[in-house]
């Protein structure tokens, strides 16, 4: 199978410069992220604002 240009670039770097990049990478097992679902409350609150209607400027009253 065909190697990602980005695996080819992390292979080339170790095998120049001895440097592997895949060791930097988190030692963690598990994701640290905190993942937080929204509540109802916020989902609503996004979602009429997001489709509020916006009031309609008239240039020709200018």
């Amino acid at each position: 199978m065909a190697q990602s240009k980005a695996k080819k670039k992390r292979m080339h770097l170790k095998r120049t410069q001895g440097k592997d990049v895949e060791k930097k990478r988190q030692t963690s097992p598990f994701s640290t992220h905190e993942r937080v679902t929204k509540t109802k409350r916020a989902t609503l609150e996004q979602n009429r604002t997001k489709h509020k209607k916006q009031p309609h400027i008239d240039d020709s009253s200018n």
